[in-house]
Parts: C-alpha cells; sequence; structure tokens
C-alpha cells in the first residue's frame, strides 16, 4: 500500500500534494461472499444470474434502430434485444449503471477517487492506454462470439454448476497465468 503511494507521489511531480490516504482494501473473501450474496439476489428477484453484455447490446440495438430501424430488426444480432425499443426496459442495463456509480461511491468513500494509470515504469501512459483498448476489444469480440461474457459464464453458469463454465473459468486462469511470464517485464 505505501509503494502504490509512493509510485503516486513521484508520477505526481516534486512540487504535488501527495494524494490523501486511502482506506484498506476490503479483505477479498468478505468481497467474494457478497459477490456471491449478489448473485443469489439476481436468482431470486430477476429468476437469472448476472451478466454485462446483454446490456451493451440492448443500448447498440436500441442505438442501431433509432437510426435505420429495418436494419434491426433484419439482423438477428439486432432483433433479439430490441423489446419495445427503449434499452431501460433491460434491468441488466441498470446493473451496468449501479455497478459503475457504485464503484465511484465506494472508490470516493475510500479515499481512492483521483486519476492515475497504472503501470510499470517500463511502459508508457500511451502503451498501457494502447494495450487496454487493445484487450478490452478482443474481450468485447469474445464475449460476443461466445454469447456471454465473463460474469454470466463464470459466475452464473459457474453457480449452476454447469461443466463449460467450470471449463471456461480454468481456461481463464490458466490463460492468465500463462499470459503473466510474457507480460512480467512491463510491470518491473
Amino acid at each position: 500500500m505505501e509503494a502504490s503511494l509512493d509510485r503516486i507521489r513521484v508520477q505526481a511531480g516534486a512540487g504535488a500534494k501527495a494524494p490523501a490516504a486511502a482506506r484498506a482494501f476490503t479483505n477479498p473473501y468478505l468481497a467474494g461472499f457478497g459477490l456471491g450474496l449478489v448473485l443469489l439476489a439476481t436468482f431470486v428477484l430477476m429468476g437469472r444470474g448476472l451478466g454485462a453484455t446483454g446490456a451493451f447490446a440492448a443500448v447498440v440495438a436500441s442505438g442501431v434502430a433509432a437510426v435505420s430501424p429495418e436494419q434491426a430488426v433484419a439482423n438477428p444480432a439486432f432483433a433479439d434485444y430490441l423489446g419495445d425499443g427503449n434499452p431501460f426496459k433491460s434491468w441488466t442495463v441498470f446493473l451496468i449503471l449501479g455497478t459503475f456509480f457504485g464503484a465511484l461511491i465506494s472508490g470516493a468513500l475510500a479515499g481512492r477517487l483521483r486519476a492515475t494509470t497504472e503501470h510499470g515504469p517500463a511502459i508508457t501512459d500511451a502503451r498501457r492506454y494502447g494495450y487496454a483498448l487493445t484487450g478490452g476489444a478482443i474481450a468485447g469480440v469474445g464475449a460476443k462470439l461466445a454469447l456471454g461474457c465473463t460474469s454470466g459464464q463464470a459466475l452464473t453458469g459457474g453457480a449452476l454448476f454447469n461443466v463449460g463454465s467450470w471449463v471456461f473459468m480454468l481456461a481463464v486462469f490458466a490463460g492468465g497465468y500463462g499470459m503473466a511470464w510474457f507480460v512480467r517485464k512491463l510491470w518491473k
């Protein structure tokens, strides 16, 4: 924690005021338990589990329908998400909005609400943004090809004991550990 604050102070410059001390992070086991309760609540209240891909698809489908309604209806990738054309009738849109604003409030309460770019000394801000954008685009295409995102596949599918979801989770962890070897020098 202190090393992280020292790095922020160095990035801020010699004359800059150091950020206020942030509160300690939440215990990851407690946070995981809380996420499990949220997942249980979505099953009980909404009749289905968590997943973010549907929210983005509903918003994009509504945008396409606003510009070209005939194309949106004819395209099966959009037609399933159109409903009556209002993306705010999809509860997953509110799931995403709640996640964003909840994180914003949590960061403010913990004293971590500031603009910073986390990266190692061997990489620039621009390259970090490029890598993040590339990784996000690959993950977005992958989520669409897989018909769901990691939260839907790993959390919801894992809670339902779907074999494919457990295989997916093991593959994600194995891929992450495998890739870490190639990018480790970027963080040293």
